[in-house]
């Protein structure tokens, strides 16, 4: 069963954009318009993790919190705070009031993801489960494995991490340049043609069974992950 976050957001383009994402990310979304309709779901379905808007009609994302957490059936539901107030002091009161991390707007949907998997590996490591699916290529990062159409995929440590940063950004061309500090790190000196022979040994392992290339050189460019 994917986990079940509850969105409890009342600007409806950004609740929005966040089920998209999410369930994109393979997650089940319920989203809330304000306090009281965020409560009375919960009740309905225990999520696996919520986030909160701190400003919302009705209740506050604080008073949200923290009758979630006088609950027993929710006490132990992580709760990540969304909000644009990012002073300290409102920092530690969200947290003295039980939510578990704190995202100040505006926000990258990639931080966003990577502090869910965080705060879920820390309080509920049994839905931590960190997969990312393009087209027929599944990675998944904790078992540090790979598949495609079906069949696992048998990839070095320089090629897996070559296909996880391509594939957090599909159809964005690379230069060689920008895939070393990536990939290699800005500090470790490797030659530019490297990146290349790892490159095609990357498409050697992903077409073992004559599948379209999902990797597109662009010549003067670089690379990039495109199965379109």
């Amino acid at each position: 069963m994917d986990p079940h976050i509850l969105v409890v957001e009342d600007e409806d383009a950004l609740s929005t954009l966040l089920q998209y994402n999410l369930e994109k990310e393979g997650y089940q979304v319920t989203v809330a318009g304000d306090g009281e309709e965020a409560l009375m779901l919960a009740e309905e379905s225990t999520p696996d993790l919520v986030l909160v808007d701190w400003m919302l009609p009705k209740l506050s994302g604080i008073e949200v919190c923290r009758r979630l957490r006088n609950r027993s059936e929710t006490r132990n539901v992580p709760i990540i705070m969304l909000t644009a107030r990012g002073e300290e002091a409102d920092r530690i009161r969200g947290l003295d009031t039980g939510a578990d991390d704190y995202v100040v707007k505006p926000f990258s949907m990639t931080e966003l993801f990577a502090r869910i998997r965080a705060v879920m590996r820390r309080i509920r490591p049994g839905l931590a489960e960190d997969k990312v699916t393009y087209g027929d290529i599944i990675i998944d990062r904790v078992a540090h494995r790979v598949r495609r159409d079906g069949q696992e995929i048998h990839l070095g440590p320089t090629e897996f991490r070559l296909l996880d940063y391509l594939i957090q950004h599909p159809g964005r061309v690379f230069s060689r340049e920008q895939l070393l500090d990536a990939v290699w790190g800005s500090d470790v000196y490797v030659e530019v043609r490297t990146v290349d022979v790892h490159i095609g040994r990357l498409r050697k392992a992903l077409n073992t069974k004559g599948q379209t290339d999902p990797i597109r050189t662009v010549r003067s460019a670089g690379y990039s992950l495109d199965l379109q």
